[in-house]
């Protein structure tokens, strides 16, 4: 045995005799249980970096755990190697996109070769390449022929520089992460593939895991996040223009406190009274390059502008301004929420911040209400007042009560909603 460790002489010889007795191999054999260990697949940017292996040491502990434990295992490699990216890059560097892509693929497969992980290199796949991505296609008609697939237009986070989608976590502080550039609002036409037909699904099969921590299932299901409400209607007439603006609300029984709408950057009214309103146009452009991630949009500033648009209530038939508001996802249900700052912490927040007036609607037995400061238990059950014929009613009866209202004037009716989204591809 040699004294000193020489990692060069040491490792090129086990890694030879890897390559050449096929160590890392997975064949058919009934005798053993098999086990599949994938990590994702790199982009092929031209070198690994530490990340890389830190992911992929990860990954081959436990392959090899798991193969030292009698386990058929099967670890195979790929590259996540087709997208805009690598154009843009091809681009930048001057060569042609595949002589890019190969190229880099070429240098990390020897460092990743270097690295001795446990791979089975017989299973390489380059999602560049047409005998995989020909599946993907196939795939994706599949889907489109039963309507799992679907087209529309949908707003995305636009790098100008990259030219290119970028996903809410690729937007920090308002720009790109690869370019620095600041990120737009655009909406474009899209597919999506329709995953919330499966929500319910999705949701009833948590009980069933009881394998998994409860907090984990706690946080599967707030992310699946299912909602039982009512899409109400508030109608209006503009330039001649008849429509109807909907909003979904699980606090139908607060309906009665609207005092405001606030819509999002996007929406239709928002664009609309941006044509004629310069000050407007430019707060919705400055609201479109803010975050878009729920949470991000839950603890930043809330802020606001009149449209000078007003909509009718469903019900009492009143005025409602129409706002156009940093705080709203175009994605949640149709991009508007009523405002019922009496009975909403950041609908308070908001109002308190604009003078705009608050009337509370619900009474909660032994607590008196003040517009001076939010407290909780403002957002709690009660039974409704101040609201005409639902007076005296709790959450149930009056939620019951408004819904069947509001369907008859064909303005309103139950929903389910759901945090989980159809995905855009």
């Amino acid at each position: 045995m040699q004294e000193r460790y020489d990692p060069a002489a040491i490792e090129a010889e086990a890694q030879g005799y890897w390559a050449e007795h096929r160590c890392f191999a997975a064949n058919e054999d009934p005798a053993r249980d098999k086990y599949y260990c994938l990590s994702m697949f790199p982009y092929p940017s031209g070198r690994l970096h530490m990340g890389h292996v830190r992911n992929y040491t990860i990954g081959d502990v436990l392959a090899r755990f798991m193969r030292m434990n009698g386990r058929n295992v099967l670890q195979p490699m790929g590259w996540d190697a087709f997208g805009l990216p690598a154009e843009n890059a091809a681009i930048a560097n001057g060569v042609p996109p595949a002589r890019w892509t190969y190229d880099n693929i070429a240098y990390m497969r020897k460092q990743l070769k270097a690295l001795g992980f446990a791979l089975d290199w017989s299973r390489e796949l380059a999602t560049c390449r047409p005998e995989y991505y020909r599946w993907n296609q196939w795939l994706f008609l599949q889907m489109l022929e039963k309507g799992i697939a679907y087209r529309k237009t949908g707003v995305v986070n636009w790098d100008p520089v990259d030219q290119t989608v970028l996903a809410n976590e690729q937007v920090i502080d308002g720009r790109g992460w690869r370019t620095g550039a600041p990120v737009e609002k655009r909406e474009i036409p899209m597919y999506y593939l329709k995953i919330t037909d499966y929500a319910e699904d999705l949701l009833g099969a948590l009980e069933r895991m009881q394998g998994w921590p409860e907090r984990v299932r706690t946080m599967q299901a707030n992310w699946i996040g299912k909602s039982e409400g009512v899409n109400l209607g508030f109608p209006y007439e503009i330039d001649g223009v008849r429509g109807v603006m909907r909003a979904f609300t699980t606090r139908a029984d607060t309906i009665m406190g609207v005092t405001f709408c606030v819509v999002a950057p996007e929406h239709a009214l928002a664009a609309h009274a941006a044509r004629s309103n310069p000050a407007l146009a430019a707060f919705i452009e400055e609201c479109k390059r803010g975050p878009a991630i729920e949470a991000a949009l839950a603890t930043q500033e809330k802020r606001g502008m009149p449209t000078g648009l007003v909509v009718r209530h469903p019900l009492s038939g009143r005025d409602v301004s129409v706002w156009v508001g940093n705080y709203v996802l175009m994605s949640y249900g149709e991009g508007a929420v009523m405002g019922v700052p009496a009975h909403d912490e950041r609908d308070f927040e908001f109002a308190k911040k604009y003078a705009l007036p608050i009337e509370p609607v619900i009474d909660v037995e032994g607590k008196p209400y003040s517009t001076d400061a939010w407290q909780a238990w403002y957002g709690e059950y009660g039974r409704c007042v101040n609201s005409g014929a639902y007076d005296g009613l709790d959450y149930r009866a009056a939620v019951g009560a408004i819904a069947a209202d509001l369907k008859r004037m064909n303005l309103g009716e139950r929903q389910t909603t759901w945090r989980l989204r159809d995905w855009g591809i």
